[in-house]
Parts: structure tokens; C-alpha cells; sequence
């Protein structure tokens, strides 16, 4: 059987929110991917998990999902802090990662993580879906094509206070259990970290995809009225001027998107709350005949794009289409180096940021 024709037998690490709202089904409607095996300490929620997905293999014990040789691929879909550790075990195991973002919660971490990835020989993606967004993916196209020098961006996202309100109709319902397996370390006992790596790294990673790395910050913070905002000055390594908004808790509906203006055209975007499935509206000027485009991006299943990008870099020996392990270490300092910038009121310089989020 040809590579086109196989279909990448993927693992999904940990049956929380994330993989019930999004991996689980994406891997089911993969075009060249499947659901081949779940794994999770918790026996009631794995039990119910594999009840609904009818995945071939049930794990309680990842090592044994590791040892699987049919297992091609894992996805790492637990919290934050387990990430790293998870993730070095698959890279051992010869499996490939599509790792859920962040990549970590310090530099020096995912720093290892790079080093082992590099030597592994294995495919590291990490699962920044908005990357497979249609309407940001036309932005892309025309900036690396038409859009000649770029001049300034703009970026922000704000979660609003409704937010639950829609993921609650929109998402099917969240079944916990309270064998669930928890970091040393509540993750929510610091909101502005929290915030700042859950939703600061979509903001980040949308920036460089689109604007290029990000060289310096000089940022501010605020937690007042029961929103946390950070307004955010960047210097990105091409020269270009950038600023971005991370408020968190918002009095308005979901606000997330980004300016852009350049040589030969701007970009106006509009991006909606993930779980709507609704890519971005994005209007393109081109200053060549001052007309506006936008793409329909009809495709908004951003999570079922990532895992069919995932397996057909792995199938064809394509290059990876999301983000790498290298992008995502330069998020991770670049939050940190944020955090940095708020703490000591200077600008801080990206490269030479250590320490955690």
C-alpha cells in the first residue's frame, strides 16, 4: 500500500476537554488519519471515552500505548505542565508529536525538548490551529507574495466574558472524572500566567506566522474590573512595527484579529471564538488596481486541518505546515520575555529571555 493511500495511525494522550471537543472527532474525519488508540489513567472517563469513539486500543498506561508499534503518531492533549516530560517519552518511543500548545512553561525545558527532537529524527508539531484558519492563511499567501515591505501590525485577542456561554451551546458536553491525574501545582492558581499561556501563545504564534519573530517587548499589565490586560509594543526582525492586546475577560462579545498595512495592500481580520468553526473573515486591499478580496474559507474545522497537515508531512515527507518545535521555543521565550517586561517596566530582548512563563 502506498503512503498516499495508508492513513496515519495517531494516539490521543489524555481524554480531558480538549480532545472531547476537538482531537477525538478530528481524527475520526481526517481524510488520512485515524483514531487507532486513547489513553488516560482515569478508567471511568477512558471507558466512556473509547465507548464513544470506538478507537481499537484503550490505554491506562501511556508507556504501553508507547510500546504499541501500530501506533504512529501520538497527540499530547493534557495540561500544560506535562507537556515536556510526555513528549521526550513518545520522541524515545521513535513516535511522532503533535503536541498541544503551549510547547512548555520554561525556556530551559523546552529547550531540551528541541535538542531531542532534533536528534530524534522524529515529526514535533505543535497544535497552534489557528494556522489552518483559511481566511489567515489567505493573509499569509498575500504577504509572502503581493504584499511587499510590511510597514506595521496590529494583533489582539480578547476573551470575553461570555465566552462560556458559547462554548457551552456550541461544544458537546464535558464529561470529568475525578481520577483525572492533576499537575503538583494548580494551573489556575495564577490567573495572569494561566491567561498568558493558554491565550498569550495563539496571539504570539498568529503575530510571527503572519509578521515574522518577534525581536523585543516592552509590555504592560492591568487586572482590573475582572479583566486582566496586557498592551504589548514589538519590535519584529524585519523592521517592522508591531503591537499587540491580550485582555482577558472582556464586557463584549468575542474580539480577536489583526491589522496589517504594507507596501502594496492591508489586511483587515476578523477571527471568531475557535469552537464556532468559523474561519476568519479577512479582507485583503490590493493597492494594484484598489480593490478588496475576501476568501469564503468555506473549511472552518481548523483541529481536523491540523491533524490531516500532521499526517501528510509524516505520509509524503512534506515540510511541516504548523508550527515547529523551533517556533514553538521562540513563543515560550517570548512569553516569558513579556512576563519579564511587565515585572522590571523596560523593554526586554526575546533572545536572551530564560526562565518560566
Amino acid at each position: 500500500m502506498s503512503t498516499e493511500q495508508r492513513k496515519l495511525r495517531v494516539g490521543v494522550l489524555g481524554c480531558g476537554p480538549i480532545s472531547q471537543a476537538a482531537h477525538f472527532e478530528s481524527c475520526t474525519k481526517a481524510s488520512n488519519a485515524e483514531l487507532y488508540a486513547i489513553c488516560d489513567s482515569a478508567d471511568d472517563l477512558r471507558e466512556r471515552m473509547a465507548a464513544m469513539w470506538a478507537p481499537k486500543v484503550a490505554c491506562a498506561d501511556y508507556q504501553a500505548m508507547l510500546d504499541d508499534e501500530k501506533v504512529d503518531a501520538v497527540i499530547i492533549a493534557t495540561t500544560d505542565a506535562f507537556h515536556v516530560q510526555l513528549a521526550l517519552m513518545a520522541l524515545k518511543a521513535g513516535k511522532h508529536v503533535l503536541c498541544e500548545k503551549p510547547l512548555g512553561i520554561t525556556v530551559e525545558e523546552c529547550e531540551e525538548l528541541v535538542q531531542a527532537v532534533n536528534a530524534s529524527g522524529c515529526v514535533f508539531q505543535v497544535a497552534h490551529m489557528k494556522r489552518f484558519d483559511g481566511g489567515i492563511q489567505a493573509a499569509h499567501d498575500f504577504i509572502t507574495h503581493d504584499m511587499g515591505d510590511l510597514v506595521a501590525y496590529k494583533g489582539w485577542y480578547c476573551d470575553n466574558s461570555h465566552r462560556y456561554t458559547v462554548t457551552d451551546a456550541v461544544q458537546p458536553k464535558m464529561i470529568t472524572s475525578a481520577a483525572k491525574r492533576k499537575p503538583a501545582v494548580d494551573p489556575k492558581s495564577d490567573l495572569q500566567r494561566y491567561y498568558m499561556l493558554a491565550h498569550g501563545s495563539h496571539l504570539v504564534d498568529t503575530a510571527s506566522y503572519l509578521a515574522g519573530e518577534i525581536t523585543e517587548v516592552e509590555a504592560r499589565f492591568i487586572h482590573r474590573g475582572g479583566v486582566h490586560c496586557w498592551f504589548m509594543d514589538v519590535a519584529f526582525a524585519n523592521g517592522t512595527l508591531g503591537h499587540l492586546d491580550l485582555s482577558v475577560g472582556v464586557r463584549m462579545d468575542w474580539h480577536e484579529g489583526f491589522q496589517i498595512y504594507g507596501e502594496n495592500g492591508s489586511i483587515l481580520g476578523k477571527t471568531y471564538n475557535p469552537w464556532l468553526f468559523k474561519s476568519s473573515d479577512v479582507d485583503i486591499f490590493h493597492e494594484n488596481g484598489a480593490v478588496w478580496s475576501r476568501p469564503l474559507a468555506a473549511d472552518g474545522h481548523f483541529y481536523r486541518r491540523q491533524v490531516e497537515a500532521f499526517a501528510s508531512t509524516i505520509l509524503n515527507n512534506s515540510p511541516i505546515a504548523g508550527t515547529t518545535v523551533e517556533e514553538g521555543l521562540y513563543i515560550v521565550k517570548t512569553m516569558a520575555a513579556i512576563g519579564e517586561s511587565v515585572r522590571t517596566g523596560r523593554a526586554v530582548t526575546v533572545a536572551s529571555t530564560r526562565g518560566a512563563v
